[in-house]
């Protein structure tokens, strides 16, 4: 058994992209990945308090930016991040802290800085958006070298390619 991962996988959905229930195939929280539930993920959408985000460039380079500089800050090793219009994805060695923990830290400044940047852009706060992300978010502890590669190969290049490098699925 690995004791300490060589670095975290990190992929977290935009608020309403990715619903529990979608037709793509979900994950269910701590039981893994479930088939597709169609009146499940109606009833998750009737229940939405915001619309669908969708990130443009502007925003998707922020997430990027703030990524960066967070992990330049705390002093963990980012090895990539590629933020989409519905998703991001982020390798990380941190190895002061459990992949949940640098997650999570992640997604809270990145929702910090998009709103401090519709704040600059004269939005006032009863017109900010509060709901940037879904609950949690996929982590997965990296071992060894392949998966390590695998990770950053998949967050660099397999979502402009529109498919998947192989040794992630």
């Amino acid at each position: 058994m690995y004791s300490d991962p060589l670095s975290f996988f990190i992929t977290w959905t935009c608020y309403g992209t990715w619903l529990p229930g979608d037709d793509r195939g979900w994950t269910k929280w701590q039981k893994g990945e479930s088939i597709p539930q169609p009146r499940l993920a109606d009833w998750c959408r009737e229940h939405m308090t915001e619309n669908p985000l969708f990130l443009d460039e502007n925003q998707r380079n922020t997430v990027n930016d703030t990524v960066a500089l967070h992990c330049q800050i705390r002093g963990w090793y980012l090895h990539a991040v590629n933020c989409r219009s519905n998703h991001c994805h982020t390798v990380v060695t941190a190895s002061s802290h459990d992949g949940e923990q640098v997650r999570d830290q992640l997604k809270s400044w990145c929702k910090r800085k998009l709103k401090d940047a519709d704040k600059s852009r004269g939005i006032d706060d009863t017109g900010l958006r509060e709901k940037w992300w879904t609950g949690n978010g996929s982590v997965r502890y990296l071992f060894d070298e392949e998966s390590l590669e695998a990770a950053i190969r998949y967050t660099l290049e397999a979502q402009d390619a529109g498919g998947s490098t192989g040794a992630l699925d």
